[in-house]
């Protein structure tokens, strides 16, 4: 007999839940959350184990890795598919959810998440600290301003470099003001340099990548969007046409269809949200600042004018992410293409 098994993963102890084929519950255990443990809980399996599902989630990735090294047939569930299935159980208890998710399992009515590699992992975690420390930069000028603004201090217009000395010029008349936005300003100032040695450890990871390099050929992406691309795609073979590429990143429109409706909607917004984000702002730079003549320019500029321009940016951003991918496959370079000849 066949026996199917799920883990509800949670920070210190996981809810187990062990099926027969039949969908028998053979065996339920709270487990520590850590490979070997869990490990040891599934071999009390009274068969061999056909799979093992796990919900995607923080620790979902160092789990995956630990069982699979282990020998076991691990896979990651889709997070939002898995919610609305066990949504259909009244009482939401660790327990019952092991147990739905072991139903899923052993139905095969789940969706598959990519476990990403290593290096993925790595470069993903660089870019989202640099990301994390410029927003904090950002929030703290923010505040600056905000707490100026209560003294009816307006700070304006500043530039990058001249926003500490504006500061200290409006906060310099009060004493009381100055002890407080003097540890702001060294608090930002730090973040910032900090945020700028993430930024050169991106260029110098990019600078040794051949793919990255490659990637860059396309107009609007640079360092950061090539990095990301490369991390959020892992495996390009994974994914068995390049347009569904476009799809994973979320950029595709919502499809609703019954009886005699069928309609079109936004865009699913599912997936990456880091990567949806930098491609929009790659397909902003394709449309609005780069200089050089491209087909994809032409084909995006064509769109705005029918459908505007918001709509143009989600197109470009989606063909974009398709172009990246078909690229990385085949080896090559962006094709600028012709110029057309003008009269």
């Amino acid at each position: 007999m066949e026996y199917f098994a799920a883990i509800d993963v949670s920070l210190e102890a996981s809810s187990l839940c062990i099926l027969d084929e039949k969908g028998t519950i053979v065996r339920e255990a709270k487990v520590a959350s850590d490979p070997e443990s869990l490990a040891k809980a599934l071999a009390a399996a009274p068969g061999p184990l056909v799979r093992v599902g796990l919900e995607a989630g923080p620790l979902s990735q160092w789990l995956h890795a630990g069982l699979t090294g282990l020998g076991l047939s691990v896979v990651c569930l889709e997070t939002r598919h898995l919610k609305a299935t066990l949504k259909a159980m009244p009482n939401k208890t660790d327990r019952n959810d092991a147990r739905g998710m072991a139903q899923v399992v052993r139905t095969g009515w789940y969706r598959a998440v990519h476990v990403k590699s290593l290096p993925a992992q790595e470069a993903r975690a660089l870019l989202s600290a640099r990301q994390l420390l410029i927003r904090q930069v950002k929030d703290i000028g923010l505040s600056l301003r905000g707490l100026l603004r209560n003294f009816g201090l307006k700070l304006g217009t500043a530039s990058k470099a001249g926003f500490d000395g504006r500061v200290r010029e409006l906060a310099g008349g009060s004493p009381a003001l100055s002890v407080i936005v003097e540890p702001m300003l060294t608090a930002r100032a730090e973040l910032l340099r900090q945020a700028k040695e993430l930024h050169r450890h991106v260029l110098r990871t990019v600078r040794d990548d051949a793919v990255c390099q490659r990637l860059m050929t396309a107009p609007g992406v640079g360092p950061i969007i090539a990095l990301a691309f490369k991390s959020a795609v892992d495996e390009p073979d994974r994914f068995a046409h390049s347009r569904a590429v476009g799809a994973h990143f979320g950029l595709t429109p919502k499809r609703y269809q019954s009886g005699e409706v069928d309609r079109s909607g936004h865009i699913t917004r599912t997936g990456d949200a880091m990567m949806r984000t930098l491609l929009y702002e790659a397909a902003t730079v394709i449309l609005a600042r780069a200089s050089r003549w491209s087909n994809l320019k032409a084909w995006g500029v064509r769109l705005a004018k029918r459908q505007g321009l918001k709509r143009a940016r989600v197109a470009v951003a989606r063909k974009l992410a398709i172009i990246l991918h078909r690229m990385w496959c085949d080896g090559s370079e962006f094709c600028w293409g012709k110029q057309p000849a003008t009269a």
